[in-house]
């Protein structure tokens, strides 16, 4: 296991590599520039200044120096220079705070006025994994009470009642949900809030919508596994020793028939809670999600490339956590 973890970790930044790379790439032929807003109206002058001094009038310059600072590179070979005790000096002679520069910086946002990606980031991303976390959860629940309770009778009216909703749950899209759970709670019966965030309440309806379609796949992985395990050899011999059925279900059955669930919940989790674009946009969250979706619009390329780094190494490490559980789970897996 230990190898295993190694090789991955070691795989990390080459896979980063090729992520950049790519988003870079399509994200630096697409029409637009957000020094041009119409809303600012910089003159033509500052707009060519301003290229030059954020490197947007090359790609091969703002590919290296954009990379470099956003591996921690840049700050590394400046504190081996001294660059950074030099800045701290200026500032402390000026009377001014001394400068912080983070390890792995990822650039000022060009859009939002006087703020870094790095702080848009902090900021934004614990209200996202809050709702990830909270989403995955109740799929968790949801997921797994729905597929064991088709699996003990499979074909009977529970059964169907469950994949139809979870075909339901599959098929319709979280804005439709998210707007059908608006209406009925926040609007016809308002019990909820109708969006926002800041208390446990503007929590529920997020969370709900983004969980539900989450919730489908583990019942279905879960009613599939749970079918196969209650016929296997193991199963009839706990029954023939005298086990209850509860105790066949949770604890022999459904252990093993969660591994396919397992499996599911890296790229599951990760996309929850990185990938609610849609929720918060229909919730007014002030997730991550909005600020990479008017990153995208405005063509920020610091902001796009430093949310789509944060979320592609979230993924890859929750992919690792999954894999590193399985085989704990089942030391038989290699």
């Amino acid at each position: 296991m230990i190898s295993m973890i190694a090789r991955r970790l070691v795989a990390l930044p080459f896979i980063l590599l090729v992520i950049y790379t790519i988003t870079l790439t399509l994200a630096w032929v697409v029409p637009g520039n957000p020094l041009e807003n119409p809303d600012k109206r910089p003159k033509a002058e500052v707009i060519e200044a301003m290229k030059k001094q954020y490197n947007l009038d090359s790609f091969p310059r703002f590919y290296v120096s954009y990379l470099s600072s956003a591996t921690g590179i840049k700050y590394a070979t400046d504190w081996v220079r001294g660059d950074l005790q030099s800045e701290r000096e200026i500032a402390e002679s000026a009377g001014l705070p001394p400068i912080e520069r983070p390890i792995f910086d990822l650039g000022p946002s060009l859009e939002y006025d006087d703020w870094s990606v790095n702080e848009i980031v902090s900021s934004a991303l614990p209200v996202s994994i809050t709702l990830g976390a909270s989403a995955i959860l109740i799929a968790l629940v949801i997921g797994v009470g729905a597929g064991v309770i088709g699996a003990v009778k499979p074909n009977s009216v529970s059964d169907l009642a469950t994949l139809a909703i979870a075909m339901i749950g599959i098929s319709l899209p979280s804005f439709v949900i998210g707007t059908v759970l608006l209406l009925l709670f926040a609007v016809l019966l308002p019990v909820m809030p109708v969006g926002g965030w800041g208390g446990p309440a503007q929590l529920v309806l997020p969370s709900i919508t983004l969980a539900l379609p989450f919730a489908a796949y583990i019942a279905r992985l879960t009613r599939m596994g749970m079918i196969d395990a209650l016929g296997a050899d193991y199963v009839r011999t706990a029954r023939a020793k005298g086990a209850t059925e509860r105790a066949v279900l949770y604890k022999h059955a459904l252990k093993n028939a969660f591994l396919p669930v397992l499996s599911f919940l890296g790229p599951a989790a990760a996309l929850a809670m990185t990938g609610s674009f849609v929720v918060e946009q229909v919730f007014t969250v002030p997730g991550i999600g909005q600020h990479f979706v008017n990153a995208v619009q405005n063509k920020d390329l610091s902001l796009i490339m430093g949310v789509v780094l944060v979320f592609a190494t979230m993924l890859i490490l929750f992919n690792l956590a999954v894999d590193v559980l399985y085989r704990w789970v089942d030391p038989r897996i290699d």
